[in-house]
């Protein structure tokens, strides 16, 4: 059992196939781990929309209840609606998800009262051994008075805090297509944005964990191709994807034009900052585009660079009391959210920018993405640490360069930079490049791939 959790337990959540890898025996130690580890005398627990998931997440339940804790069970939920929970409950909390992996997967993400990050250095290294240990030998010991298990449904008190941090009372009318990719965007958007004047032209509400229409992953081009058609054949303003567990959106314009996250990062922080009298701090990992830290630096912020990773992200969050961050992956973290990611708040800020003037989205972002960028490419290497010290001895000796070794390895130019970075989980190197011009990038992008590929 041991073996199995090495392969289970990521360095953020546990993720793994069911029952292959992990089963509702497994999830209900969790549960009893997770209990001991946070200390806490209540925890709050939901579920997405995987068959597993309603077992896993009652059996996790079980579990923390059976060493005395109370666990209120808000049940389907998106992984921003369980983080609402913890912060508006201050409590514990644990979401069943898989997010965007295939169907036979499943997962917890867990975190402390007010939302924060359970990680390995922050206690999934802990949760882990005690699971091992109860699994290869004794059960935990119960508590001499098990908690009790309560229901309660949070989505209406999700919805009015999300629209409270947004003006959306002078937006004029708009057509929006959404793709919830059978995901719990399904769930939550139909509350979210009930009351608004939009046109909801929905895609793929259904809940189904099988994904039978396309995988809930709209960082993937492929995944988006749908949303893109029924944009341009609806005439609508703009097309809105969720990933299966909704914490995460990606964002086309009318004629189905892909947004990258960076320039929604830059429009969400420049109404973060105005909304905060043009003062606060920005996070923004270092693959993030130049125009980020341009457009705060123009709005009054102070942009602070950081590695990729949600627990980076929010640990700076905390330390700098920034008021907002955004990651190339469409994860956007909100000081008003309790420094947690929730897409669901960047997409009516989406909404608030484009129905408070008369132009198309097209044309609002475009101030946003001032450069020409690569998107992420994945390359499958041998040799991880080898690849990466060739590219860094290919480029040190350089006088136009300059180098650093945040996250991977970052090589910087006036008109250009790029950055690979090793993949904790798959034998991969992953390259981002950008630069002013598009020829410019592809001379870029080519030179590194050719190194990397040996």
């Amino acid at each position: 059992m041991a073996a199995d959790l090495s392969q289970i337990v990521k360095a953020y959540d546990v993720r793994g196939v069911v029952p292959d890898q992990w089963d509702t025996p497994l999830a209900e130690l969790f549960g009893a781990a997770f209990a001991q580890v946070t200390a806490a005398s209540a925890i709050v627990v939901g579920h997405d929309m995987r068959p597993s998931s309603p077992g896993l997440s009652r059996a996790f339940a079980r579990g923390a209840a059976a060493r005395g804790v109370d666990v209120t069970e808000i049940g389907l939920c998106s992984t921003d609606q369980l983080y609402y929970a913890s912060g508006a409950l201050d409590l514990p909390g644990a979401m069943f998800t898989a997010s965007h992996n295939p169907a036979q997967y499943n997962g917890i993400k867990m975190c402390r009262a007010g939302a924060a990050p359970v990680g390995q250095d922050t206690g999934l290294a802990e949760i882990r051994e005690l699971v091992e240990t109860w699994a290869d030998s004794s059960a935990p010991e119960p508590a001499a008075t098990p908690g009790r298990i309560s229901q309660r449904d949070t989505l209406e008190d999700y919805a009015a805090h999300l629209r409270s941090l947004v003006d959306l009372t002078s937006i004029r009318p708009l057509k929006v297509v959404v793709d919830a990719g059978n995901g719990m965007g399904g769930h939550t958007v139909p509350t979210v944005f009930a009351g608004l004047p939009l046109t909801l032209v929905p895609m793929y509400f259904e809940l189904d964990g099988t994904f039978p229409n396309h995988e809930a992953n709209p960082l993937d081009p492929a995944n988006i191709v749908d949303l893109q058609k029924r944009v341009r054949e609806e005439d609508a303003d703009l097309g809105i994807a969720f990933d299966g567990d909704a914490d995460r959106c990606f964002v086309v314009d009318e004629n189905g034009g892909p947004i990258t996250p960076s320039a929604i990062t830059a429009l969400v922080a420049s109404r973060e900052l105005a909304r905060h009298g043009g003062r606060g701090a920005v996070i923004h990992n270092l693959i993030t585009s130049w125009s980020v830290p341009e457009v705060v630096r123009e709005n009054g912020g102070t942009p602070v660079r950081t590695r990729v990773g949600h627990s980076f992200i929010k640990a700076e969050m905390a330390r700098t009391g920034a008021i907002f961050g955004g990651e190339h992956s469409a994860h956007y973290y909100f000081a008003d959210f309790w420094n947690a990611d929730t897409g669901m708040l960047a997409a009516l800020h989406v909404l608030a920018a484009l129905g408070g003037q008369e132009g198309p989205l097209s044309g609002l972002v475009a101030q946003y993405d001032r450069y020409a960028g690569s998107g992420e490419i994945n390359s499958t290497v041998d040799d991880q640490e080898a690849r990466l010290a060739a590219i860094k001895t290919a480029y040190e000796g350089r006088d136009d360069v300059t180098l650093d070794e945040l996250d991977g390895l970052t090589v910087s130019a006036a008109d250009w930079w790029f950055n690979v970075r090793a993949s904790n989980t798959e034998p991969l190197l992953r390259l981002n490049a950008e630069a002013r011009d598009e020829a410019t990038m592809t001379k870029v992008r080519d030179e590194a791939l050719t190194i990397i590929r040996g």
